[in-house]
């Protein structure tokens, strides 16, 4: 199947010639382009999920606004292709010392959730985890604790299921958050995709901040991540532009992986 974790950037008008609107139709190609099966995004308000969802009739969305449990503040949702995929059970946890409700977590500067589907391919009726979440960019205790957190809802929820874990992590690869993640933890140990990965393509840096800052100070901070998947055939960051007309402000990362 092929995956994807894609920060669409907030639409911002103080973007200039890089919002949102701008760059919506060329978004919904490249969607379509690569064919995907599932995609996590981050950064996803009501109106460009919306406009998603009209343009992209072959998907499902899973998600709710992190702000009110509806539809406020930005969503964290999934897209899966209904043909492909049966939705089993699904839902959404905050990344905060009380997950169960809409809530800010210990130093975060913003109210940070995860989405999670346990969906069931039709073809071969393999059964498996799928989530998706956003760190908070400021609190450095958050991230740590979000990290930990993720981890316990992974392992209670997957019931030994095979997992993929998206996201924008705002986080480098050898940080403590993510060193969190990857700690190994048994048949629950959480592995980066790129490193396992048979073909590898793209820029190292996920993060291009519309703008021509040096390629030394553009950092990975998008990840796909798996467990009890072995088999990654591609891994990918997507630096395109359409002439100067960017994608995001991020990269989407792309994996094509086996069950």
């Amino acid at each position: 199947m092929n995956v994807m974790s894609f920060n669409i950037r907030i639409d911002n008008p103080k973007d200039g010639a890089q919002n949102w609107q701008l760059r919506k139709e060329n978004a919904v190609r490249m969607i379509d382009y690569y064919d995907l099966d599932i995609i996590g995004m981050q950064e996803v308000f009501i109106n460009p999920l919306n406009y998603l969802k009209r343009n992209l009739e072959q998907y499902n969305t899973i998600g709710v606004g992190k702000d009110d449990g509806i539809e406020k503040g930005s969503f964290t949702p999934i897209f899966y292709k209904k043909e492909r995929f049966s939705e089993l059970d699904s839902g959404t946890f905050w990344l905060s010392e009380t997950p169960h409700k809409t809530s800010k977590g210990w130093d975060a500067n913003l109210n940070r959730i995860a989405t999670w589907a346990k969906l069931k391919d039709r073809t071969t009726g393999k059964v498996f985890l799928f989530m998706n979440t956003h760190f908070d960019h400021r609190g450095d205790k958050a991230r740590i604790e979000s990290a930990k957190l993720l981890k316990a809802k992974l392992k209670e929820l997957s019931n030994d299921l095979q997992i993929i874990l998206s996201g924008d992590f705002n986080l480098t690869p050898d940080s403590e958050g993510i060193n969190t993640l990857k700690e190994p933890n048994g048949e629950h140990t959480l592995l980066d995709s790129k490193s396992i990965s048979k073909y590898n393509y793209g820029p190292d840096w996920t993060s291009c901040g519309f703008d021509n800052r040096p390629f030394e100070r553009r950092k990975i901070i998008d990840y796909i991540f798996v467990n009890r998947i072995t088999k990654i055939l591609r891994y990918a960051v997507l630096s395109e532009r359409l002439e100067d007309l960017y994608l995001s402000d991020h990269c989407p990362v792309f994996v094509q992986l086996e069950l």
